[in-house]
């Protein structure tokens, strides 16, 4: 009893009457002044990550004599179409048509990313939720191989591709990928954070296989994973160029059509620009669907191990 009113008169020297007297706890909270200074801090640092992006949009709008100009100007001041009208024009001396490339492009992006996000999930699903035994040491190599670039890789994967008979072929785009570990990486840290062993196991007593369990309950659960997936790995499949590899021009994409147009030099460099704005607009369609999962995804791979 003494130690319940010697605890009560503490409450009571901490905490003062509402009249005008300071309380003991202290509150921080920024100022008026702090927020703006911090919003601003976040809007400058954004304008300057988009100035690429600016300064490509603005040049493939500029007219030849403003590109030959010096010094260069950051802004277009005679905006003109001629860059993207020329394009047709640029795209006949090829003997492949623009479709071919587009249809090469748009496929195997697609394709290549929905089969690596559909692979790179199973194995997530299957490190966290399995109990075989090795899959700790299976963890550790993913979280390794994280640490290789494509660079590193370009030769042993020629060596095998060579080997293998797949050099010149549409596998050169859609087998690379599938050996990303990123997608594990983080599928592996959401599905342990968000999905229960309970609900596994009440799907597994009311009749559902593995497969059942993991396309009707583990993929809806972490639908921001694969969105993230989604954006990164169209982008980077997208984008690439696969060097050395690729010999025919039926199965080249348009990244290679870029590289041919900016051979012209100085003078195509609005032409290359146009190019490369068409090219910008899949990957930002794609990023504004997705968008919303990207920081929720990143957040919870640190929840984990």
């Amino acid at each position: 009893m003494t130690n319940i009113k010697s605890l009560g008169k503490t409450i009571k020297m901490r905490f003062k009457d509402r009249r005008g007297k300071k309380s003991a706890v202290k509150r921080y909270t920024r100022s008026r002044a702090g927020n703006f200074t911090l919003v601003a801090f976040l809007v400058l640092g954004g304008l300057f990550s988009m100035l690429p992006l600016i300064y490509c949009v603005c040049t493939s709008f500029k007219p030849l004599d403003e590109l030959l100009i010096f010094p260069p100007r950051f802004f277009v001041h005679r905006p003109t179409l001629g860059n993207y009208a020329i394009l047709p024009d640029l795209m006949a001396s090829l003997r492949v048509p623009l479709s071919r490339y587009i249809f090469n492009s748009v496929v195997i992006s697609f394709i290549t990313t929905f089969i690596y996000i559909f692979v790179a999930l199973m194995a997530a699903y299957s490190i966290s939720k399995s109990s075989f035994k090795g899959r700790n040491a299976i963890f550790w190599t993913v979280q390794f191989a994280l640490m290789f670039n494509s660079y590193t890789l370009a030769v042993p994967q020629y060596l095998i591709f060579s080997e293998l008979g797949l050099l010149d072929t549409y596998w050169i785009y859609i087998l690379p990928p599938m050996a990303s570990t990123m997608g594990v990486f983080l599928g592996k840290q959401y599905i342990e954070g968000y999905v229960p062993d309970a609900l596994l196991e009440a799907a597994k007593i009311d009749g559902a296989n593995q497969f059942k369990v993991f396309w009707s309950i583990v993929m809806p659960t972490i639908k921001p994973i694969w969105l993230t997936l989604l954006l990164f790995t169209f982008r980077d499949i997208w984008q690439t160029v696969p060097g050395g590899k690729i010999f025919s021009e039926e199965l080249k994409i348009l990244p290679q059509v870029v590289t041919q147009i900016t051979a012209g030099g100085v003078a195509r460099s609005g032409s290359a620009m146009a190019v490369t704005v068409i090219m910008m607009i899949p990957p930002i369609l794609v990023f504004l669907i997705s968008q919303s999962s990207v920081a929720e995804s990143m957040s919870s791979a640190g929840i984990k191990e």
